[in-house]
């Protein structure tokens, strides 16, 4: 079985030797880089499964590579930075991160989050049937064997967490789902403080199927209960 691959990206090579030593103990394949502009073009040329990378980079920062990969790459990526503030957290996971960890971290809780990550990847893309299941609510249609979602009939690109929200909401249209919920579901973690990182990706969501993410059709948050899809 081919070993999977994980891109760190960090400007302190000490950083990132320690995080290689510890992911190659879990039997992963490591690749190193070491600003923003090198981490897109590994992305771009190489079989990478995740990527772990820093915000504050020389050449071209975390965020922006982020961006880049997030234009043809759909691969779990999890921010690392010595920022804890929730407004720093919401803007990577805005960009397109599906998860964010503080410096200093923990060696094995890094480790635990590379493996859910992977884990709820390798799953969305793991297709045994080849009969069509689909959910279509107006414009919407959701393919549960395939995972993946159009609009209007064109492909709606999503993260592999976007997918997890969008199949759990359609699923259950009209029953009203409270963040902590949607977060215990889609991470399979315990909820702690998960209001912020749902909305950002509700709200990513809606950019992308929403035709006025402004005064949403089917994405809808009811206030101080949780979020649902509407059947229009």
């Amino acid at each position: 079985m081919e070993k999977q691959c994980i891109l760190v990206v960090d400007d302190d090579k000490e950083i990132v030797r320690a995080i290689s030593i510890y992911l190659e103990k879990e039997g992963y394949d490591v690749l190193c880089a070491y600003d923003g502009v090198q981490a897109v073009e590994f992305a771009m040329s190489r079989n990478i499964h995740l990527i772990l990378i820093d915000v504050m980079m020389p050449r071209q920062n975390g965020l922006a590579a982020i961006l880049k990969i997030r234009e043809t790459r759909n691969l779990p990526i999890i921010v690392l930075s010595a920022k804890s503030e929730d407004s720093d957290k919401i803007l990577g996971l805005s960009m397109g991160a599906d998860d964010y960890i503080t410096k200093p971290f923990n060696p094995q809780e890094l480790v635990a989050r590379v493996k859910s990550q992977l884990r709820r990847y390798t799953t969305l893309g793991d297709i045994h049937s080849t009969a069509q299941n689909l959910i279509t609510i107006g414009r919407l249609t959701f393919d549960t064997d395939n995972h993946t979602l159009t609009a209007d009939g064109e492909p709606v690109r999503l993260t592999a967490t976007e997918t997890k929200i969008v199949e759990l909401l359609m699923k259950n249209a009209g029953r009203i789902f409270p963040a902590e919920e949607i977060y215990r579901r889609v991470w399979n973690e315990p909820a702690f403080s998960a209001e912020n990182t749902v909305m950002v990706h509700i709200r990513r969501i809606r950019e992308k199927i929403e035709i006025n993410p402004k005064e949403p059709e089917y994405l809808k948050v009811v206030w101080g209960i949780g979020y649902k899809i509407d059947k229009p």
